[in-house]
């Protein structure tokens, strides 16, 4: 190991021996994996991509396998009984893309042959796919005389690979479901299921019988068992932070939580690692790991982009998810751009979530990437945000009214005739706030209306600005300010010292044009 205490960055590596060996990083996940094969059987993990799920079947497989020189240091290391070993099947869809059933069967079929060859089984005859992972099951019980643990990894990824053809995905899933079913029957010759992927689909539409599996992606115990937390950050990774600043690397990464306000936030790793080995902050998670599909249903849907930072949904809603019945709010965390912000119990049982974006890298990344549904391309968007971020520097209100005149004046005519979302009340707010948030600016959402309103605060450059958009049918009202006074929104920014700008921006459907910009400046005390 290098003299500064620095070791490799594991960018990639889900093999937990290459990373023990290779003289890597690695963050001891095992006090959550020895709660997790003491307390059940069967477990179902949610989690968004890159975020170690691969990783954390791995080191199951290995600890298994009886591998004991890999956990040397670990804490799991001398409360592990290592004569005990257990034969392991790994499935795993994540390689490549399947498009029809017939591929999906070759896929299984090959990884079935795989773990036959592994656990060194006879060959049996030729059956079904069902008939084939029963077999290996039994198979690998009787010949080591222990039950099997099944790890299985991405089990939805050939569903989400084509869920904008609801047909194809159908076929899939039933394939899929063909293979599930299998569990619930050869239950004596089992020790331990994991499943992991980033939906949840209803146990109905894929794991039919299995009434006993435990879903375990919204259980505080569990809920860093993916991930890095600040704790893993400041010690572990300790020697790649000088040089960096700490507060910006937690503002930009951190905030993933799966579970109430009391359990810790997590940072995804792939960010973490990227960020340490190139040294300059980035949406490396978000250019990874955000699905083409995902924007293509918010398009169809006519999201209201104020709103995202603030939604509340019930624990049904977020885990509810299949091909025919895909809520925003689910999509939106599952995939990882939402989070859990806070839980309330207003009834027992009747659990409500405040969800809300993670960190700034996805805020301004989801939002930038929404521009062109709102009728802004890339190529205007990047010029129009080098434009907002002048006038901001420069503090030039008259400027900032000119700006985003030019911003919805450029929105071409076409598209408002072509595209459904441009009919929505909420479109023109949805612009307002969208174009600040994807420059990756600090914005509250003070309060947001479908109807057109949307009341924030933007802290830029010292100086900080309070806007009150509001949509009007033809003629302004005067009245933008007098609402930023009579709801209070300054007041609770009075004792940051800092120079408070109120704007009153009104817009005029109509027109499709802001008809009215009223400023009034605080002075800083």
């Amino acid at each position: 190991m290098p003299t500064t205490g620095k070791k490799r960055l594991p960018i990639g590596i889900q093999t937990f021996s290459e990373i023990i060996e290779g003289g890597y990083y690695y963050v001891d996940k095992t006090p959550v994996i020895e709660r997790l094969v003491q307390q059940n059987k069967y477990y179902f993990l949610s989690r968004p991509r890159h975020f170690g799920k691969s990783l954390l079947l791995d080191t199951l497989h290995c600890l298994f396998e009886g591998r004991q020189d890999l956990f040397a240091g670990l804490y799991i290391h001398d409360r592990w009984d290592w004569e005990q070993t257990h034969p392991v099947v790994r499935l795993s869809f994540g390689s490549r893309v399947m498009r029809n059933r017939e591929e999906l069967d070759a896929r299984i079929r090959h990884q079935l042959r795989k773990s036959r060859e592994h656990l060194d089984l006879p060959t049996t005859p030729k059956a079904d796919i069902p008939g084939e992972f029963s077999d290996l099951l039994e198979l690998a019980h009787q010949a080591t005389g222990q039950p099997v643990v099944v790890l299985i990894d991405e089990y939805d990824k050939p569903i989400l690979d084509n869920i904008i053809d609801p047909e194809r995905a159908r076929e899939l899933r039933e394939g899929l479901k063909n293979l599930y079913s299998v569990l619930k029957d050869t239950d004596p010759h089992l020790h331990l299921v994991l499943i992991t992927g980033v939906s949840k689909f209803s146990k109905v539409s894929l794991f039919s019988g299995l009434n006993n599996l435990n879903d375990i992606t919204l259980d505080a115990p569990f809920s860093t068992i993916c991930g890095y937390t600040d704790d893993d950050i400041d010690t572990v990774f300790a020697p790649e932070l000088p040089g960096l600043d700490r507060d910006t690397i937690r503002t930009w990464y951190n905030g993933y939580r799966w579970g109430d306000a009391e359990v810790a936030s997590v940072y995804t790793p792939f960010d973490v690692l990227l960020l340490f080995q190139k040294r300059e902050f980035g949406p490396y998670w978000f250019e990874s790991a955000t699905p083409t599909f995902l924007v293509d249903i918010l398009r169809q849907r006519g999201v209201f982009t104020p709103q995202l930072d603030r939604l509340q949904a019930k624990a049904q809603l977020l885990g509810r998810f299949d091909v025919d019945d895909i809520t925003t709010e689910g999509l939106l965390f599952q995939t990882g751009h939402i989070t859990i912000k806070d839980m309330q119990e207003p009834m027992l049982g009747y659990r409500l979530y405040t969800l809300g974006f993670p960190n700034l890298e996805v805020e301004s990344s989801l939002n930038d990437l929404l521009l062109p549904v709102l009728g802004i391309d890339h190529s205007e968007a990047q010029t129009h945000q080098l434009g907002l971020m002048d006038v901001l520097q420069r503090h030039d209100l008259a400027s900032l009214e000119t700006h985003l005149k030019a911003l919805f004046a450029g929105l071409p005519h076409d598209w408002y005739r072509n595209n459904p979302i441009a009919k929505y009340e909420g479109h023109y707010a949805s612009v307002f706030y969208s174009h600040f948030a994807a420059l990756g600016l600090d914005i509250t959402v003070e309060e947001a209306s479908h109807h057109g309103q949307v009341d924030m605060t933007v802290a830029a450059f010292g100086h900080l600005y309070l806007f009150e958009f509001k949509v009007v049918e033809q003629l302004p009202d005067g009245k933008a300010l007098d609402q930023i006074h009579a709801r209070g929104y300054a007041d609770k920014y009075l004792a940051a010292g800092k120079p408070i700008h109120l704007i009153g921006v009104e817009f005029s459907r109509e027109q499709r044009q802001i008809v009215a910009f009223d400023i009034e400046t605080q002075s800083a005390p």
